[in-house]
């Protein structure tokens, strides 16, 4: 009889990539046998893109380019033998080689402020499910925030970019068919931070100071170009430009300065994209010399035969130490050397010098003595005789106005020259009006002082007013002046002139200044009052009131300073005007304490943590509690805005381990993250199985372990889930076991098993390289084992 036909090689399962060339094949072991090959039970011919083909004992199914509609289950029948196998198309998220290219390999830059959206077209089998990950942690829409899905494309849009906006990006394309992940790189650049603080005062002399600081902990994105230096006398309020330095020095040595004075320096950060604020120094305050400047040249008071009087003010330089009295010199005039009239410094600045020769005529000199020493020495005194005085006083110098108000005119003057015994004793001060031509003395006693305010005037009236300087020989030549009263001013009552620059509530970051310009108007002057929750403010607080406004200003902002701010304005008339502004000083949060889980309800978790050390001075802080399935997954959100220590999960899935994370936020920022140590895992229950045993009469009912559907090959992409079934039966009911490369996996967390009523899977979350290789079950019972193989191959993402 003629040799039975059978096969020398059978089809087996496929999986390939959609537009793929592949084909199937099998072998026969007669040459003459022809064949038929059919699809889903339909016979196929050769068409276009599949051709059907015989080289000698082989048969082939050739398919130039795979699509879905070949998709499906094939039967080779030759005869009676006949063989199946199934072809699956896989058809993994795609993007474009060039744009993903350019996506991965240049970053995508945007400025501070603008807009960054970045649209990814893809092509696939539906649905393909996309998610955007920042930092390992997806991104969810908020008020900046938005990410768009359609079928064809997936957009991220972040409106008015900021510079935590800028880092590593991960797009994740999912489907039944695999994983593509791109990863991305954004940078934001904007103007620097400022220079990093505190400031310090290397040196200050009398003459010069040098300051340091530090670069600024953010750049911008841009590389620091240089320095922007300026200083600020204390008291005014214009900041002076010193200079500019490279970027490659961060000290700077000025010598536009006074001695014996206060300054606040100033430096800003510049790059290409701007100026950075700025950072301030403390009070720099200069030293002064050791010894007292010089005097003014003395005055004389009096004159006689036998003595004369001088006076003297004390030096604008005082050195660096309290004056502790006068060395007063004198000379003849038309002499070089100066004599000692006192040995021991005089603590007054008027003295009466004695042991003068009548009719000769002097000169007078004088030192300020502190602990350094004596200091310079004055410019002399008029030249003055030693008699009594023969005429009247001259007339006086330089009369003028020097300020007139609503009811009253301040008068000064400078002393007559000194000559010929013509020494003044004091000065009368008269006045009449426009209408009149009699004189009013307007003094009881001689002035001693060289300037007089006469009180009680009109408004709106010319008033004429002379200066008589007097000696024992009477009064001298008077000196007149014209003055015109104003009118009074009119009474404005106290208001505060609020804008947008002032606001309500100030958020202030700590160590930062707090600088709050409060504008104002009232006449006259109004009386101006600063309170912090109703008390005086702390003495890190200063204030400065000049021209219509108020300042409050504190130099390196602390929790404490935190609270109700109100400056009160009170006229003379007891008009009472108040405004008030909270300030909140805040920090990035501190992470919070250790985590613990408890299962208080079956099959959820309860999240508590310790509170963040922020909540002692944040009010607006909250939680975020974050979770992952295994160590090594991504961060998803569980829960948000969370004002409580405590949130529960409810959505998990027994026999898989949970990590737990929980940040604190406020307007700042994030704080770092809290996290769990050990997975948490909830024990998947034990299926109760009945089995009802089958009765066979006079048959041993035991049966050996036998595979009804074997284990089959599998290719996966890296990322997504594994799921490897068969289905085992016997009696009793086998158990089972599974290894991979001969390595038992019943105690790896990484691998899942499961046996529902003989239906068996190991399920391998997140696959990597690693887990490539061959899978093997064994199944036993009393009876017997049967073993069923295959294996794992992973496919990269490109």
């Amino acid at each position: 009889s003629a040799p039975r036909c059978r096969f020398n090689k059978q089809l087996i399962d496929i999986r390939v990539l959609k537009g793929e060339p592949t084909e199937l094949s099998c072998a026969v072991s007669i040459d003459d046998v022809t064949g038929t090959w059919f699809k889903d039970g339909l016979k196929l011919t050769s068409t276009d893109g599949i051709s059907l083909e015989k080289e000698g004992l082989v048969h082939k199914l050739i398919i130039n380019k795979v699509d879905d509609i070949h998709a499906g289950k094939y039967r080779f029948e030759a005869g009676d033998i006949k063989t199946e196998a199934s072809i699956f198309v896989e058809d993994p998220p795609k993007v474009d080689r060039i744009l993903l290219k350019n996506l991965t390999s240049v970053p995508t830059v945007a400025k501070a402020g603008e807009k960054i959206q970045i649209k990814i077209p893809f092509e696939g089998r539906l649905p393909v499910r996309a998610m955007w990950l920042k930092d390992k942690m997806e991104l969810a829409d908020d008020s900046r925030i938005r990410v768009d899905k359609t079928d064809i494309f997936t957009m991220l849009s972040v409106s008015n970019a900021e510079r935590k906006d800028r880092g590593d990006y991960k797009v994740r394309l999912k489907n039944d068919s695999g994983i593509l992940d791109i990863d991305l790189k954004v940078e934001v650049i904007d103007k620097p931070q400022p220079p990093a603080g505190p400031m310090k005062t290397v040196e200050s002399s009398a003459s010069d100071v040098t300051i340091q600081w530090n670069p600024p902990k953010d750049d911008g994105g841009k590389p620091v170009q240089s320095y922007i230096v300026e200083k600020q006398q204390v008291g005014k309020s214009d900041w002076v430009l010193l200079g500019e330095t490279p970027k490659s020095c961060t000290t700077f040595t000025t010598n536009k300065v006074e001695q014996d004075m206060s300054y606040y320096f100033r430096v800003r950060a510049v790059n290409a994209e701007g100026t950075s604020d700025a950072l301030e120094s403390e009070e720099v305050k200069t030293l002064s010399k050791a010894s007292p400047g010089a005097p003014d040249p003395p005055e004389i008071v009096s004159v006689s035969r036998d003595a004369i009087t001088i006076s003297w003010k004390t030096p604008h330089k005082t050195g660096s130490s309290q004056i502790m009295g006068y060395i007063v010199q004198k000379r003849k005039k038309g002499t070089v050397t100066w004599l000692p009239v006192n040995s021991v410094p005089v603590a007054d600045k008027k003295l009466k010098v004695t042991n003068l020769k009548k009719g000769l005529q002097y000169e007078f000199c004088v030192a300020a003595v502190n602990a350094s020493g004596r200091g310079d020495i004055s410019a002399p005194s008029q030249a003055v005789f030693a008699r009594d005085s023969t005429k009247p006083p001259g007339q006086v110098r330089d009369l003028k106005v020097a300020s007139t108000s609503g009811a009253g005119v301040t008068l000064t003057w400078n002393m007559p020259e000194v000559k010929d015994g013509k020494f003044v004793k004091g000065y009368d001060v008269e006045i009449r009006s426009s209408t009149s031509l009699s004189w009013t003395k307007c003094n009881v006693l001689p002035i001693e002082m060289t300037t007089y305010t006469v009180k009680g005037l009109q408004a709106k009236e010319v008033y004429f007013l002379r200066v008589t300087a007097l000696n024992d020989c009477g009064p001298g030549e008077a000196a007149e002046v014209e003055a015109c009263i104003e009118s009074v001013p009119a009474v404005v009552s106290p208001r505060f002139l609020i804008d947008d620059t002032v606001k309500s509530f100030l958020l202030i970051k700590a160590g930062n200044t707090i600088r709050v310009n409060i504008p104002f108007e009232a006449s006259p002057d109004p009386v101006v009052t600063w309170l912090k929750d109703g008390l005086p403010l702390p003495s890190q607080a200063t204030v400065s009131t000049k021209d219509g406004t108020s300042q409050l200003l504190i130099k390196a902002a602390e929790f404490t300073d935190s609270g109700i701010y109100t400056i009160e304005l009170m006229n003379g008339m007891g008009k009472r005007e108040a405004f008030s502004f909270q300030v909140q000083v805040t920090d990035i949060p501190q992470p919070p304490g250790p985590i613990e889980l408890k299962e208080n309800v079956p099959n959820t978790v309860t999240v508590t943590w310790e509170p963040s050390a922020s909540e002692k001075w944040e009010n607006n802080l909250f939680y975020t509690v974050l979770k992952r399935e295994s160590r090594k997954g991504v961060w998803h959100m569980a829960g948000d805005l969370i004002y409580t220590n405590k949130f529960t999960f409810t959505k998990l899935i027994p026999g898989r381990d949970y990590y737990f994370r929980v940040v604190a936020k406020n307007h700042l920022g994030s704080s770092g993250p809290s996290e769990t140590v050990q997975p948490w895992r909830i024990k998947k229950p034990k299926a109760e199985v009945q089995v009802r045993p089958q009765k066979y009469k006079g048959v041993n009912q035991n049966q050996p372990p036998r595979f009804l559907a074997p284990l089959k090959p599998h290719v996966v992409t890296t990322g997504s889930e594994c799921r490897m079934s068969c289905a085992v039966g016997g009696h009793p009911p086998p158990k089972v076991k599974w290894y991979k490369d001969g390595r038992d996996l019943s105690n790896d967390p990484a691998y899942f098993g499961t046996n529902d009523f003989g239906v068996c899977s190991l399920v391998i979350l997140g696959v990597s390289k690693a887990d490539e290789g061959n899978y093997t079950i064994e199944a036993t019972n009393e009876v017997g084992r049967a073993f069923s193989k295959a294996s794992l191959t992973i496919k990269g993402n490109s």
